[in-house]
């Protein structure tokens, strides 16, 4: 219960409450100091080198010209109460709860809008500035209820922190309390917007990160409400992001909604899978069940942000689960089996099948770990047609041809970007909004070349068919001299171009172009050709060359008789294939195996992810595995001594030296190592005879529905929900 509305009582507490009060203060306060010194990392990039000398309760700093008062006071490691102000969000100055004394001010200043001057005198710790803190928080408490036991913002309110902290011990107000209607926005935000203080953080993410228009607010002072203007539902991807930013429970988790408390959870990090940006993640469990999916802060990759599937797609992990191995019988039916026979009955096939008819299919949420595993695996009973899904037939070995070699926090020094093939929105939600905030803060000329929907800002769109890059190839596109001109020249290759079949002509193409315009400068050390991956496994299995063999290249499909899939649900294989599926979740590809291996999901198994960046990034177990389900590496180590090619390791650490033996960049988490610019020798070996494109394939994205993309969203109630609620709009 807020404190400002304990009335009296408080004054009847004994010592050793007080005692427990101010222990409490100090935790909120010690929490709230460290939410807000992330302004200085979401801040430097761009900031001058020359500072400033100022004053703050006596004591000189020296400050960047041009921060606020707050900032300053920031730096200075002096906390400044806050609700309307983030780090990430234009200036508001609605709550006032910054408020500080400025040497020769006549009245308390808002240290949020305030810049601060040489020299300036600020002072926190005044009865004058206590007094207008405290009439504030009597202000902002005067309509809120008192709701606090039922509010799954409970634990974690900034208005519990901070009323405790800042707030008076009684309450002056006696009238009634108004009440707001709640707003229907979705599956996914629930709301009670009595609980509102109008800090319009919620606004000014949809419009200004977001870049939709959803939000906005209706009428003055008493009668202020934040809503849609019109009923509707909201359209962002990155709509989940308005529950973190809310400062009280007006705005929270509607699938999250009365489940458990937060003191209740532990929390593990880990990684999002769900595309290929590596967004970094906190996991909150109860027992052995996901409870809820939230961002953690990460500068060079997600910020703060998530999107809507990494954060809301969790319930899906326990939906359809693989929990007991399966083998199916001379009927064909799938029964249960033990893991001995399931195991054994894999191996037998192996042993009687010849290697060069054996294909294995890294699925597209496989982990690094279990990729190698597979790959010695294969190459220990000498099967060498190995293929990553989705990307069979993409060549490993200039790396430079498949990462996004700007990295992602370079899209914001870019001054003009081509996007071939992709459509940002919906294959990462997150990067689409570092491209919106270079188009509309840095002035970014954008281009695309393929059909796309709203991207929430500028495009200028060049066609929609292939013969579009073979103009700029040729230089006779008129963008092409854009391209040139530009200091910092941006191209984004979507991963549906990867999986056409006039791929390597294309690629020919896009290298020559950015070799001719200057997207790939060397000599400036800047590297402009990127290519965006949808899905969290698929850059690692590139990484470990889990390419076919210079043999396996050429066999046909219709010679495979045995498919291994780790995870994945599509490939290539003939109906009478023996399909082997270790994965954790029946969806396509369990529905044609033959052995089911119950593997273990990204949740729970320490595991390794390369986005699409090239950055490696570890995971760790946040719940044990479903019922008999193990760990993907483990289970591949078994089947290698079952079929008599025992691998190297048997250990977490041994499987992690694999790793770096095989690729160096393993061992260097959370490091990006530049990769090596080939001058267009990468597709050198693609004659001209058959550097055609084909005009009739169009440049598509490769996500069709943003919320269903693999095995787990699939399986999501709550992703299903949004689906059919897109649809309906």
């Amino acid at each position: 219960m807020c404190s400002s509305d304990l009335g009296g009582r408080r004054t009847r507490d004994t010592n050793a409450m007080a005692s427990l009060l101010r222990t409490g203060a100090v935790r909120a306060r010690d929490a709230l100091m460290q939410r807000a010194r992330v302004f200085g990392a979401g801040s430097a990039r761009g900031m001058s080198g020359e500072t400033v000398p100022v004053f703050v309760n006596g004591e000189e700093h020296n400050v960047p010209k041009g921060v606020t008062v707050l900032q300053a006071c920031e730096q200075a490691g002096v906390d400044v109460p806050r609700f309307c102000y983030h780090q990430r969000l234009s200036i508001a100055g609605n709550c006032r709860m910054c408020l500080v004394e400025v040497e020769k001010s006549p009245k308390p200043v808002a240290s949020c809008a305030m810049p601060v001057m040489p020299n300036m005198n600020i002072k926190t710790t005044t009865p004058l500035v206590k007094k207008a803190r405290e009439g504030v928080m009597e202000f902002l408490l005067i309509n809120h209820p008192l709701d606090c036991p039922i509010c799954d913002q409970g634990g974690e309110c900034e208005l519990q922190d901070q009323s405790l902290i800042y707030g008076s011990d009684r309450s002056r107000f006696t009238e009634y309390k108004r009440a707001v209607e709640d707003k229907e926005l979705g599956p996914l935000v629930k709301t009670v917007m009595t609980r509102c203080i109008h800090c319009t953080r919620c606004v000014r993410f949809a419009t200004e990160v977001a870049g939709v228009q959803d939000l906005g607010v209706t009428g003055r002072g008493g009668m202020a409400e934040i809503g849609t203007y019109v009923s509707k539902l909201l359209t962002s991807e990155l709509s989940g992001n308005v529950i973190d930013l809310c400062p009280v429970g007006a705005l929270t988790s509607k699938p999250f909604a009365f489940t458990a408390r937060a003191w209740e959870l532990r929390t593990a990090e880990s990684i999002d899978v769900t595309d290929g940006l590596g967004s970094n993640i906190r996991v909150d469990t109860r027992g052995t069940e996901v409870m809820r999916i939230v961002p953690r802060l990460h500068e060079g990759v997600n910020e703060e942000w998530i999107s809507d599937k990494a954060r809301f797609s969790y319930d899906g992990l326990k939906r359809q689960r693989l929990d007991t191995p399966m083998v199916r019988d001379d009927h064909g039916k799938l029964k249960p089996a033990t893991w001995a026979a399931a195991l054994e009955a894999v191996a037998s096939k192996l042993k009687e099948t010849d290697p060069a008819a054996v294909k294995a299919v890294a699925g597209k949420l496989s982990d690094a770990e279990s990729i190698v595993a597979l790959k010695d695996l294969m190459n220990g009973i000498g099967a060498g047609n190995t293929a990553a899904e989705g990307m069979e037939g993409v060549s490993a070995d200039a790396r430079s041809a498949y990462l996004f070699n700007s990295n992602i926090v370079g899209v914001e020094d870019a001054d003009v970007v081509l996007l071939i093939g992709t459509d940002p929105r919906v294959e990462a939600p997150v990067l689409n909004a570092r491209l919106r905030r270079a188009n509309v803060a840095g002035g970014a000329h954008v281009a695309s070349i393929g059909p796309h929907g709203d991207l929430t800002y500028p495009v200028e769109k060049l066609g929609e068919s292939a013969s579009a890059v073979e103009a700029l190839a040729s230089g006779k596109h008129a963008f092409a001299a854009k391209l040139k001109e530009a200091k910092n020249p941006l191209v984004i290759v979507g991963a549906s171009l990867l999986r056409r079949p006039d791929r390597d002509a294309l690629l020919k193409q896009i290298h020559a172009m950015c070799d001719e315009t200057g997207v790939v400068n060397p000599a400036e050390g800047w590297n402009g050709f990127n290519v965006l991956h949808d899905a969290g496994g698929t850059v690692a299995a590139l990484d470990l060359g889990f390419v076919p063999s210079t043999s396996a290249a050429s066999t046909p499909t219709k010679d495979v008789s045995l498919v291994f899939s780790l995870g994945a649900e599509s490939f290539d294989a003939p109906e009478s294939a023996f399909v082997v599926y270790q994965g954790h979740h029946g969806d396509a590809g369990a529905a044609r195996a033959n052995v089911i291996l119950p593997g273990a999901a990204y949740t729970e198994k320490y595991g390794t992810y390369v986005n699409t960046e090239g950055r490696a990034q570890r995971a760790m177990p946040a719940v044990t595995p479903h019922g008999q389900a193990r760990e993907d590496w483990k289970i591949l180590r078994a089947l290698s001594e079952c079929v008599g090619a025992p691998l190297p390791y048997d250990t977490l650490k041994g499987v992690r030296s694999r790793l770096a033996d095989i690729a160096p960049h393993f061992a260097k988490t959370d490091e990006v190592e530049p990769a090596l610019w080939l001058n267009g020798a990468t597709y050198a070996h693609v004659p001209k005879s058959s550097a055609k494109v084909d005009d009739k394939v169009p440049m598509a994205s490769s996500v069709e529905n943003f919320y269903m993309t693999d095995a787990i969203t699939r399986a999501s109630a709550t992703m299903a929900k949004c689906t059919k609620a897109k649809a309906a709009m």
